[in-house]
């Protein structure tokens, strides 16, 4: 018995020696194996941690007008700008180990593993906040042995190469909060409508509880169960340490403010203009749509807000009850071309096409001032003389005629330029236009920078009968307003990427294009049209505004049978309205109106806390004093006396002598022969015309 107890003892000795040389054999492999995936695991490069991101759209205020997202609206922000309140509930709930661990928290999979097998399911997780983030970034939701083994690989990885901060950070940029919220930035916006680094510890104690189940704890969904979970984070957030248990009960019974509802979206402020931002971007300066939705791009535009909400109100105001009748507004700083407001319909969400941008439309009477501006080039002044009476136009050799109409009526006399500029003479127009040669008008307009097509071949060229758009019109007065400068309008001040990189940033130089003493006498003549004195045989076209008009301000209406258009400038303010339909429809009774209206009030709303600046008026530009419906130099029996610009040295030098009582001797104090020369002066231009004719 005791050979045998020795013998039983040796081969329980060489068992156990066996057990313990495996043990380490399997301990070796092992630490070798888990050394081996590590070691794989650092030298790989580190996994992008790149996730789609919303782009913001601001205005100039830094007001945030538009966001753009494909399903995923996420804000990334530093973990600087998250409350602590944010960070301590989700830790709490989610990983109460986080700081302690390498990616894996054991006791909880080991918890998770028995449970499971009980179960005979993989109900029950145990992932880490590494975990939880691998899969968001990397990998889909099935519950799967091979999806947790990738996971884990994953998060090895992440632990590898990132901070525990880094990864804190980015989790908390990609969980998903329900209501298309990724990120605790856009949860914070769409639960509460604040910013992360806002939210109080109740606040955030209802927001950490919601990624277990959104659908499940989502406060707009379900409140009583959203409720239940609060407490639940509030509870961890005791046991961690996080608050006291006379804090929790607090918090608890904290009431909270959410959203009004459960489907936030941005207002969307000005849609038009937003639209036409996208596709410059996409266009013009050549970034993928793949990158606008998904980059998370700061634009920084040139919109002003309030000036794009009263455009909007008076747009809807006015035009709610006129039935198809649309519109277009576009509103510039004509200094250096930043888009201020855009409206292109009455309603975006009936009609997107952006008619400021896409609508071609004849400006009528709205192309004159630059014709009258060539004509200054080629000899005019504000002062020259042209007869208005019904007229027929011949032209080529004789073969073809032309017979324009006044709107109103005709002066059957000899007018000024500046009157007929005030009063939209059309006879003046077409004159001036076949004196100055039908490729006049065109190659001015280029300089302007109106690259719309024009039949040179049509005397009607000069009252507008060509299309152009309203952004295009509009911007060619800019010159007028800024002394000769030729700018382009822009919407976006500077793009940045999600990393502060400035991809764009707009350089707002103009061009010296123009004469800028001309110029200065152009805007001064279309200061006439609001002025009511200037009416004689016509009414001024813009005397319905002239009560809102309290500053220097300058324009020219235009319209004809489809189209009512209305531009006019400060000096830093330039904005032109377009009226009319869409399919071709003539306008019907007071719709030419609206333009003038719609613009009369921007303006003035606009423009009411502004400085009213003067024009700029060139050194070598004189101003005098002259009668306005004979061009002559006032006297004080003048019933009415114009300050008028004029090239220096062009001016006129003859007093009007038309209300003096004794005429006779005023008369005989004249040279007989400078009498006669300034009589043939008056009448020169008809005289070539004549002939031309």
């Amino acid at each position: 018995m005791e050979v045998l107890t020795r013998t039983a003892y040796r081969k329980r000795k060489r068992l156990w020696r066996r057990l313990f040389f495996s043990s380490i054999l399997f301990l070796t492999l092992g630490l070798g194996a888990v050394a081996a995936v590590v070691s794989y695991a650092y030298h790989l490069e580190a996994p992008s941690l790149s996730v789609p991101e919303t782009t913001v759209m601001y205005a100039s205020n830094e007001e945030v007008i538009g966001e753009f997202h494909h399903g995923q609206n996420r804000h990334w922000i530093p973990l600087e700008h998250m409350s602590d309140a944010i960070v301590e509930a989700t830790l709490a709930i989610e990983d109460r180990r986080f700081f302690d661990h390498l990616g894996f928290d054991f006791f909880r999979i080991g918890g998770a593993v028995v449970a499971n097998l009980r179960s005979g399911s993989m109900a029950q997780g145990a992932s880490t906040i590494t975990q939880q983030y691998a899969r968001n970034l990397y990998l889909n939701h099935d519950k799967t042995w091979s999806r947790k083994m990738d996971e884990a690989f994953y998060a090895l990885r992440l632990e590898l190469h990132y901070t525990k901060r880094e990864i804190l950070e980015g989790y908390l940029n990609t969980i998903y909060y329900g209501h298309g919220a990724y990120g605790i930035e856009a949860a914070a916006n769409v639960y509460f409508q604040k910013n992360a680094e806002e939210l109080t510890k109740a606040e955030a104690a209802m927001l950490a509880g919601i990624p277990k189940g959104p659908s499940i704890y989502s406060p707009f969904i379900n409140p009583e169960r959203a409720k239940q979970r609060q407490e639940t984070v509030l509870y961890t957030m005791e046991e961690a340490g996080f608050i006291t248990s006379a804090q929790r009960n607090e918090y608890a019974t904290e009431e909270l403010t959410f959203a009004i509802d459960d489907d936030v979206v941005a207002k969307q402020v000005a849609p038009y203009f937003q639209r036409t931002v996208i596709e410059w971007l996409r266009d013009d300066l050549g970034i993928d749509p793949l990158v606008l939705e998904h980059g998370g791009l700061e634009i920084h535009t040139t919109l002003d807000y309030e000036l794009q909400n009263n455009a909007e109100r008076f747009v809807e105001e006015e035009l709610a009850d006129r039935g198809e009748l649309q519109t277009a507004l576009v509103s510039m700083d004509p200094r250096n071309g930043a888009v201020k407001a855009m409206v292109g319909g009455k309603n975006f969400e009936e009609s997107n096409f952006n008619r400021a941008t896409q609508a071609r439309r004849h400006p009528g009477s709205a192309i004159k001032p630059i014709l009258y501006y060539a004509a200054l080039e080629h000899g005019f002044r504000p002062n020259s003389m042209l007869l208005s009476e019904e007229t027929k136009f011949l032209y080529n050799d004789g073969a073809d005629d032309y017979n324009p109409t006044n709107f109103d009526k005709y002066a059957d006399d000899y007018v000024t330029m500046l009157q007929a500029l005030a009063v939209s003479d059309n006879i003046y127009a077409v004159k001036t236009h076949f004196l100055l040669g039908f490729d006049t008008l065109k190659e001015t307009a280029r300089r302007f920078g109106i690259e719309s097509e024009m039949d040179t071949r049509n005397p009607s060229l000069a009252l507008g009968a060509f299309d152009v758009g309203v952004l295009e019109m509009t911007k060619s007065y800019s010159p007028f307003a800024n002394g000769g400068h030729i700018v382009e309008p822009h919407f976006v001040e500077k793009v940045v990427d999600r990393d502060g990189n400035i991809l764009y940033e707009a350089e707002m130089v103009g061009e010296p294009a123009l004469n800028p003493e001309l110029t200065a006498i152009m805007t001064n003549m279309m200061e006439g049209m609001f002025e009511p004195d200037l009416t004689s045989y016509a009414a001024v076209t813009g005397g319905s505004l002239t009560h809102m008009v309290d500053r220097p301000i300058a324009g020219k209406s235009g319209s004809n049978e489809f189209n009512s258009w209305m531009i006019g400038y400060t000096p830093q303010l330039l904005t032109g309205v377009w009226v009319g339909y869409d399919y071709g429809q003539e306008l019907q009774s007071g719709d030419a109106n609206f333009s003038k209206v719609i613009w009369g009030k921007f303006m003035e709303e606009a423009l009411k806390d502004q400085e009213k600046l003067e024009f700029d008026v060139p050194d070598n530009v004189v101003e005098v004093t002259i009668n306005p419906f004979n061009g002559k130099l006032a006297t004080e029996e003048c019933p009415v006396q114009r300050p008028t610009l004029f090239y220096a040295g062009t001016e006129p030098t003859e007093h009007c002598t038309e209300h003096l009582q004794d005429e006779a001797s005023v008369e005989k104090e004249l040279d007989p022969h400078q009498k006669t020369e300034e009589e043939k002066k008056d009448k020169w231009l008809d005289k070539i015309f004549d002939w031309l004719s």
